[in-house]
């Protein structure tokens, strides 16, 4: 199955936003044909303050960036993975970071809401706070395209193996991962746990990020690492975006999925180790 990943600049300035998505997906429309196009975390608001932002959430359904994005799919018979969006939440002081899919007819197949929400001082001192302004979603999701079982991830769910635990539990083989990395984490982690993951679960990864700089609260500049990247099941590095926006397009292939599967069956060696003591021993 071919996929594009579209890989944004994304501003606090929503017009701007979704007409970069919108070129970007028509390059990979006319370039490349893809079945699935992939946009990352944030693709529709990012950056300003935790007003701005919550001010920005839209509805879901309903909203502008979900209703062009549904007439996208369907015009031009493709899959969306869309990201991630702010979703507003009727009658709550918190929005939700949500990720939509729709199928080539433009339906909505299913919702994934961010779980593990990033609040850390990077070490450059900044602050990141989520949780001030984002509920954290509650489900996991797995759909189905091609014949290839999908889990959703977010971004900060990258860091979490339990999740991905559980997904392969549910039998995926590809898990997609829309993300905002910060350039001071991503330069670090980004590549190294994108494969890890890729590996430890035997599944294809398939991670599409922000790149670049954008305002945030009180005139800070903050920057994001892009380095959009597709791993195989074996944890190579099969597809990567430069330094710019732009689109990145690579094959998922079950067949692949299965020939590391049964080289390396580690299926069938995975133990429930929930209920297994733990012996301490010290000194």
């Amino acid at each position: 199955m071919k996929i594009s990943l579209i890989q944004m600049n994304s501003q606090p300035d929503r017009d701007h936003n979704l007409r970069q998505a919108l070129r970007l997906m028509q390059d990979a429309v006319d370039r490349d044909d893809p079945k699935l196009i992939i946009l990352p975390e944030h693709f529709d608001w990012s950056g300003g303050t935790p007003r701005e932002k919550f001010d920005a959430a839209d509805a879901v359904p309903g909203g502008r960036a979900y209703d062009i994005l549904q007439d996208f799919a369907a015009s031009h018979r493709v899959w969306l993975h869309a990201g991630s969006l702010l979703e507003r939440v009727e009658g709550s002081d918190r929005i939700r970071n949500t990720t939509v899919i729709f199928d080539a007819d433009g339906i909505e197949v299913a919702r994934y809401r961010k779980i593990h929400l990033f609040d850390i001082v990077a070490p450059d001192g900044k602050a990141y706070r989520e949780s001030e302004t984002v509920e954290r979603g509650t489900d996991l999701l797995i759909y189905e395209i091609n014949g290839l079982r999908i889990g959703c991830a977010i971004c900060y769910d990258l860091r979490f193996s339990r999740l991905f635990d559980r997904l392969t539990q549910a039998g995926v083989d590809v898990i997609i991962l829309p993300a905002a990395f910060t350039l001071q984490t991503g330069k670090d982690h980004w590549e190294v746990l994108c494969r890890a993951r890729a590996i430890e679960f035997q599944v294809y990864f398939v991670a599409c990020g922000q790149w670049g700089a954008y305002p945030a609260a009180g005139g800070e500049t903050r920057h994001t690492y892009g380095n959009s990247l597709v791993c195989d099941p074996w944890g190579q590095v099969i597809a990567r975006a430069s330094d710019t926006v732009g689109v990145i397009t690579s094959y998922l292939d079950i067949d692949r999925v299965r020939a590391v599967r049964n080289l390396i069956p580690m299926e069938t060696h995975r133990l429930d180790l929930a209920n297994m003591a733990v012996r301490s021993v010290f000194p």
